[in-house]
């Protein structure tokens, strides 16, 4: 009798978010008792500031249409942990993640240095895809690049990088510059790099690594894309040599996302994958991806974003002004370790009243203390004990005023703000 998979997700979370030392030697070992499950399968490694998770749902959309089985791996989850580990667009099913996390733990027990719960997250969809016998994994790096878990793979397809705005700097770094060395660490010796728009430092950071790898870089041409009109069903552009190119995803930065996921489908075709034009075109239209701008009602209007960080914000404020063009009521969550003020900055000319809440983490900023930011640029704020109080007074603010109603912040409450809004809008 195998563990239930209430125990594999509670061994999990026990482990802790961060280890307690940077490096690759706990999952390489990890990976080795497991018998280097990495090894033999054909991936797309993605890292980036923003981005990287729509590039990723298209990415794998795009190879999906082109008829391959195809691997997902992103985080963190949205809402709910499966999502993490996906084939073909399907989570991993709860028995078969019991079952893996049941052999990755008999591995991990026998680990002097025990891996950190991202590591064990990683080896085992590592074993998910090589059982499945997938014939590609876009595989979204967790934190960084350079010492993240998914950098042991050793020659992937391509690799993508999404793009550089300083977060984490705990971490990665106070520069964009030393954040791109450490997203740039994911770049390998001839293997191609599909690079995003950046910053000049960290574009000269990135394209250094990339020819002391001798690894050969295209950078996305946006100027390719023309015509583009945006909607809170989506967006769309044209593209040569595809023509019209269509999203279901809303928001203004998803047309940008899609000129990536298409430059890296390219390279992924020059390298042998069987990838044709309609593939494409397919592939970005089928593209889901909740709390990027994710429409939660239309009456009344009422929108998630997880911008959970400085160029987040600055992203969803792009979107307020183009795709509900009016002040909104906000409902605002974020950790400690980002720019809150910068945050606050960007929203608040935009924002009628804001209800700040504490996310249900150790690493949340103080409802108090963010709404005094807020305060203090001249906005109604308004301190809330609960994300569920929080969202019950942001409905009513905005049914009373008649102004769209936008949830932002961490995506580690969005399944609590989302299910909170969806109660709230119905009476």
């Amino acid at each position: 009798m195998g563990i239930t998979y209430k125990e594999a997700l509670d061994y999990i979370h026990a482990v802790g978010f961060f280890g307690s030392k940077p490096g690759l030697e706990r999952i390489r070992e990890l990976c080795r008792l497991l018998g280097d499950p990495q090894k033999g399968l054909d991936f797309i490694h993605v890292a980036g500031t923003n981005g990287k998770g729509s590039v990723c749902s298209m990415l794998s959309e795009i190879l999906t249409s082109a008829g391959l089985k195809t691997g997902l791996y992103t985080s963190p989850f949205v809402s709910f942990f499966e999502e993490r580990i996906r084939v073909c667009g399907k989570p991993i099913p709860k028995r078969r993640l019991a079952g893996i996390i049941e052999k990755v733990k008999t591995c991990a027990d026998r680990m002097a240095d025990r891996p950190t719960e991202f590591e064990i997250i990683t080896a085992a969809a590592f074993v998910y895809y090589r059982e499945e016998k997938c014939d590609a994994v876009v595989l979204e790096t967790g934190l960084g690049g350079r010492l993240d878990a998914t950098n042991i793979i050793e020659k992937p397809l391509a690799a993508v990088i999404t793009g550089i705005s300083l977060d984490h700097k705990a971490v990665l770094g106070d520069t964009e510059e030393k954040i791109a060395a450490e997203k740039g660490g994911i770049i390998k010796p001839d293997i191609p790099l599909v690079l995003a728009r950046c910053g000049e430092a960290a574009k000269s950071a990135i394209l250094g690594i990339a020819e002391s790898k001798n690894a050969p870089v295209t950078e996305v041409d946006y100027g390719k894309l023309t015509g583009k009109a945006f909607s809170l069903d989506g967006c769309r552009f044209d593209m040569p040599p595809y023509g019209e190119v269509r999203l279901s995803l809303a928001g203004v930065y998803q047309a940008d996302n899609a000129a990536v996921a298409i430059t890296a489908a390219e390279v992924l075709k020059s390298r042998g994958l069987p990838i044709k034009n309609k593939d494409i075109i397919a592939g970005v239209k089928k593209a889901k991806w909740d709390a990027r701008f994710e429409v939660i009602s239309k009456s009344p209007l009422t929108v998630y974003d997880g911008a959970h960080n400085a160029e987040g914000a600055a992203a969803l404020a792009e979107n307020i002004r183009v795709l509900l063009g009016s002040r909104v009521i906000l409902l605002a969550g974020v950790m400690a370790d980002k720019d809150y003020s910068l945050i606050a900055e960007t929203l608040s000319p935009l924002t009628e009243h804001v209800f700040t809440v504490t996310p249900e983490t150790l690493r949340a900023l103080p409802c108090g203390k963010f709404a005094r930011v807020f305060a203090s640029l001249g906005v109604d704020a308004t301190p809330c004990d609960s994300i569920e109080k929080g969202v019950c007074q942001a409905v009513a603010a905005a049914k009373e005023t008649g102004l769209p109603l936008v949830l932002s912040g961490t995506l580690y409450m969005y399944r609590q703000a989302k299910d909170a809004a969806l109660e709230y809008l119905k009476k």
